[in-house]
């Protein structure tokens, strides 16, 4: 049995995962009564942990507080907290960097030493290049999520591919990170469709709209709707076409946000895949490695010929 102090902490680390607690599954993993469980809970709203019991089956939760209550991790997590900082130091969002650095010094300054050799081990054999293109500023990104959350119209300034600027008027849905981009898929009002924006070109003008009722999303996965919407349909050439290569293969060489890849049995996938320049789509595809199929579009294909051609006359 685990002494009142060791207990206590084993509890809170207990509660801070995201469920209920029943009285009898918090005294088994402590390996005590329900009178001791009731007697501790008390032993934290003592100390100012805000445990609140749920109705019904007498469950437990630790609710939001006024101060930041002790955070109990185990080995794994600790590691998986330390791998995300380091990762976020070289992240898409303007000043991250600095903090990431900081929480994650903070963090191996109190980490256990058979934690902190696993965490020195990756970060010793582990080299990140570093990613390239605009930021993400971050009163921006939780400026458009606040929208979101509460359903409120949000005005905003957009910078367009070419460099121009337009005002637009939305009803902001949902983020979508690719890992190296923020999109924002919102309504737009004027245009009365959904449309996808990038939120490094967004300046919302604050105070934000007028709440609205949430419209049904344009595709239940909304992380496909964006890759067929940044890779194809933003593009005056749209492509289709066959890979003979499974959908897994085609994925490790393929990303989401260049084309969308839809398997169509186990050693064949079809791509769909987009650009303005018939040369671009044309090279590309051929450098997978894999053989593949044009279906279209007819430019598309009558260029490939074209391009075929010429290159056999120059090696004759």
């Amino acid at each position: 049995m685990l002494e009142t102090s060791a207990r206590l902490l084993r509890l809170l680390s207990l509660l801070q995962t995201p469920r209920d607690w029943t009285g009898t599954e918090l005294a088994q993993h402590l390996e005590v009564d329900v009178r001791t469980v009731r007697r501790d809970i008390q032993k934290l709203r003592n100390l100012g942990y805000p445990v609140h019991a749920t109705a019904g089956a007498a469950g437990y939760r630790l609710g939001a507080g006024t101060k930041l209550p002790p955070l109990l991790l185990d080995d794994e997590e600790a590691v998986a907290v330390a791998v995300g900082l380091r990762t976020a130091a070289s992240g898409t969002v303007t000043g991250i960097e600095e903090t990431s650095l900081r929480a994650l010094a903070k963090l191996e300054q109190v980490l256990p030493s058979r934690v902190r050799h696993r965490v020195n081990l990756l970060n010793s054999v582990t080299v990140t290049v570093p990613t390239t293109g605009p930021t993400v500023d971050p009163a921006v990104l939780t400026a458009v999520a606040a929208a979101c959350r509460e359903h409120q119209r949000l005005r905003f300034d957009y910078q367009r591919h070419d460099g121009t600027d337009s005002v637009r008027d939305t009803e902001p849905h949902r983020l979508v990170h690719t890992g190296r981009r923020w999109y924002l898929i919102g309504w737009d009002t004027d245009r009365r469709d959904w449309r996808t924006y990038r939120v490094d070109r967004i300046r919302p003008r604050i105070p934000t709209g007028p709440r609205f009722t949430p419209r049904p999303a344009p595709d239940v996965n909304l992380a496909g709707y964006l890759a067929h919407g940044v890779s194809t349909a933003a593009y005056r050439y749209q492509a289709r076409i066959t890979l003979y290569a499974s959908a897994e293969a085609a994925a490790e060489r393929i990303p989401p946000t260049v084309g969308v890849i839809e398997a169509v049995d186990p050693h064949t996938c079809l791509l769909h895949t987009g650009s303005n320049s018939l040369d671009e789509l044309t090279i590309y595809v051929a450098l997978f490695g894999f053989r593949f199929q044009v279906h279209g579009p007819p430019e598309l294909i009558a260029h490939i010929q074209d391009l075929a051609k010429r290159l056999t006359d120059a090696v004759r």
